[in-house]
This record gives structure tokens, sequence and C-alpha cells, in this order.
């Protein structure tokens, strides 16, 4: 009996190794040599092909390389030659004498003369293109524009007379001078030079927008040109008459009989007081 149960102790043990190897027979035999191998064979293809590409495109960038190396080298060629001549033609016109500011002076005086003996002549349009010659060579003279706004206004051409002025108008806003003289004259403290010749200019062409509005009937645009014409010049008879003449067709009651006072110490003798005062009775 003893000699029976070492042997069912070795059965046993067979069996558990015989078990034991079966299980890693089967999972020897579930694996795929084939796919295996064929891993191995595809990553090595992709190391060859990917060699062959890194060797392919190196030498296809050379061959580009020489064959576009002559185009580069025309545009480097043809961009020097441009560079050059625009240094060439930079130095040109450095070496050209501009023209003095005193031929330019004479100039424009001659045209002025020109301009008035045309106007004279009746040649209005001749007239005016030397004017707008003038500004062409020299935009901010508000003289030509004052004497083209002047031509337009005389020719009843009252919409351009009126667009001349406003931008006379607007090119004195930018000078310094006018610029100091509205900060100065709001606080109080600022009168006007009479060797100023900007701000004397400045009422006159208030006046005279206020002469072209008054021709084309806005009435109040004129009396705020006109106000601020007698701002700079209070005791202008002109301006006074003008601005009592507007107030008295517009029927401002109030503000004619302020003119009508201002104007009575300003020009005693005008002759026309009487009239404005009955005018004002029979509004």
């Amino acid at each position: 009996m003893y000699n029976i149960i070492p042997l069912i102790l070795i059965l046993i043990s067979l069996s558990v190794i015989i078990i034991i190897i079966g299980r890693k027979f089967s999972l020897l035999a579930s694996l795929d040599v084939e796919s295996i191998q064929s891993e191995k064979e595809a990553k090595f293809k992709e190391q060859i092909i990917s060699s062959r590409f890194e060797r392919s495109l190196v030498k296809h960038y050379n061959k580009i390389k020489d064959l576009l190396n002559p185009l580069f080298q025309n545009i480097r060629n043809i961009l020097r030659s441009f560079f050059e001549k625009l240094v060439e033609t930079k130095e040109k016109y450095k070496n050209i004498k501009k023209p003095e500011a005193v031929d330019i002076n004479q100039k424009i005086a001659q045209l002025f003369v020109e301009a008035e003996d045309l106007k004279k002549k009746d040649d209005i349009e001749g007239a005016e293109k030397k004017l707008i010659e003038i500004i062409a060579l020299d935009s901010k003279n508000v003289d030509a524009f004052r004497n083209l706004g002047r031509l337009y206004f005389e020719n009843k051409n009252y919409n351009e007379a009126k667009q001349t002025f406003e931008h006379i108008l607007k090119l004195l806003e930018t000078d310094k001078e006018v610029q100091d003289y509205f900060i100065k004259t709001s606080k109080g403290d600022y009168n006007v030079d009479s060797d100023n010749s900007i701000l004397l200019k400045l009422p006159s062409i208030y006046f005279d927008l206020a002469l072209t509005c008054q021709a084309l009937e806005d009435f109040d645009v004129a009396i705020l040109n006109l106000k601020k014409a007698l701002e700079i010049e209070p005791n202008n008879p002109r301006y006074l008459d003008t601005l009592l003449e507007i107030s008295i067709i517009k029927k401002d009651k109030g503000l004619a009989i302020d003119t009508l006072e201002k104007l009575k110490k300003a020009n005693p003798q005008n002759q026309k007081l009487l009239e404005f005062e009955k005018r004002i009775d029979e509004m």
C-alpha cells in the first residue's frame, strides 16, 4: 500500500506537468509566426523607403537649385541695376537748381497784374485762369483766393464765391496768429495789431462771405459772419450798415435797434440814419 501512494503522487505530478505543458503549447500554437515576420519586414521596408525619399528629396532639391540659380542671379542683377538707377536719378535731381522764392514771388506779382488787366478788359475767364495759376504756385495765397471769390461774386456766381470765401477762412483758421487771436480775445486781453496783415484780412473775408450769403438770401449765416467781422472791427460803418440792413429784412427789431445805435456812434454823418429809423418804426 505504501508503494502505491508514491506511485499515485508521481502520476499526479506527471498529470500537472502535462497540463501546464499543454497550455504552453496552446499559447505557442496561437502565435502567428508569419505576422511577426511581416511586421519586421514592414518596418524594414519603411526604413528603406524613408531613406530613399530623403535621398530623392536632396537630389531633386539640388537639381532645382541648379536650375533656379541663374534665374535668381538675373533677378539680383535687375534689382541691383534698378537701385543704381534710383541713386543716379536722386543725385541728378539733387543737382537741379530749385526755383528761388524770389523768382516765385515775382511770378506771382506779375500774375496779379495780368489778372487785374484781364478783369478790366472784362475777360473774366482769363482773369480767373491767372488767379488759379497763382494758387497753383502758392496754395495758401489768401489774396489770390479773395480776388477769385470777389470775381465770382461780381459776376453773380454766388455759390462759387461762397465756397471760395469759406475756403479762405479755413486757411486762416490754421494760421497761428489767428488762433492766438481767438484764444486771447476769448479772455479779453488782446487787441488787433495794425501791423498784423492776416488779422486785418480776416474781418474783410467775413464781410465778403456775409455779402455773398445775403445775395443767396441765407440771412442767418450772413448775420453770423457780420458779427464775427464786428468782433475784430466793432466800429466799421460798412459792417454795421450791412448788419442793420439785414436785421430789418429779417424783421429782427431788437438787433436792428442795437445796430442802429452803434452805427450812430461809429458814423453819425451817415445820411441813411433817418431812413433806417423810419424802417425800424414800421416793423
